[in-house]
């Protein structure tokens, strides 16, 4: 018996990976975050088995599951959104089930950052613009962001800033990435909100005003921000992976022709 820890992808159905899916079609327990796991994905489940949102359910609740599964000798689809290694409240769990001596596995999934850039038709790290993806969020009812990655802080590197569960704090993004050279008033930002949805909706517009317009559209949850100058790149180098000129082991100097 085994607890799976499966990342469902960030909202559309096919997005999930085969392994992830072939392991939701064959067990038994079915626990999947509802708010957030389209009800397509745990359809799969199959027939007779238990299958429950964990939405509204404790840790407690949630392990004490796990638990008697354990027991009954069920494996378990733990389903969340997105890929289980960010912002997935994996750890607690995992850290649970080592306790119970409980075994489990990881399978990733499609990450939010990544899909909202794909739906965008967009490469998130552009030659000579910004080589650098930053995962983060701000602090609001949740637990505090520790000391030294506040936004102003990691906005020196000028990466690019994929900032999730913040929404509403777009007036603190503001506040701490304004007055930062790589940023300021002019930079591109992108809300993302419900990435791979039917709904799925996209605001566009710059680091000054893209409160207002995520206001005016009501979002309120789940919805990803992107900021940085790669947004909007279109005069930048081209990178030396295809150069004619640049030689490396899979693509060896060729000799000159007689």
């Amino acid at each position: 018996m085994s607890v799976h820890f499966i990342g469902a992808g960030p909202g559309a159905p096919d997005l999930i990976t085969l392994r992830g899916l072939r392991l939701i079609e064959r067990c038994p327990v079915c626990l999947y975050a509802g708010s957030l796991v389209p009800a397509e994905i745990v359809a799969s489940a199959p027939a007779g088995a238990r299958v429950l949102d964990t939405a509204p359910m404790t840790l407690d609740e949630i392990v004490a599951e796990m638990e008697a599964a354990h027991k009954a000798g069920l494996d378990v689809a733990r389903v969340h959104s997105g890929d289980p290694s960010i912002y997935g409240a994996t750890a607690e769990q995992m850290r649970r089930l080592d306790a119970l001596g409980i075994p489990y596995d990881v399978t990733p999934g499609v990450p939010a950052f990544a899909a909202a850039a794909a739906a965008l038709k967009l490469e998130l790290t552009v030659p000579e613009v910004c080589q650098s993806v930053v995962l983060t969020r701000t602090a609001m009812q949740s637990s505090a962001m520790p000391a030294g990655e506040e936004l102003a802080t990691l906005g020196k590197s000028g990466a690019t800033l994929a900032i999730h569960l913040s929404v509403r704090n777009i007036p603190h993004i503001q506040r701490e990435l304004l007055p930062l050279p790589g940023y300021g008033p002019d930079c591109p930002a992108v809300v993302a909100s419900r990435v791979g949805w039917p709904d799925e909706l996209f605001i566009h517009g710059t680091l000054s005003d893209i409160h207002l317009k995520a206001r005016d559209a009501k979002l309120t949850r789940t919805a990803l921000i992107l900021v940085g100058r790669a947004l909007t790149a279109t005069d930048f180098i081209d990178s030396k992976l295809y150069d004619a000129a640049h030689v490396h082991v899979l693509r060896p100097k060729r000799k000159a022709t007689p």
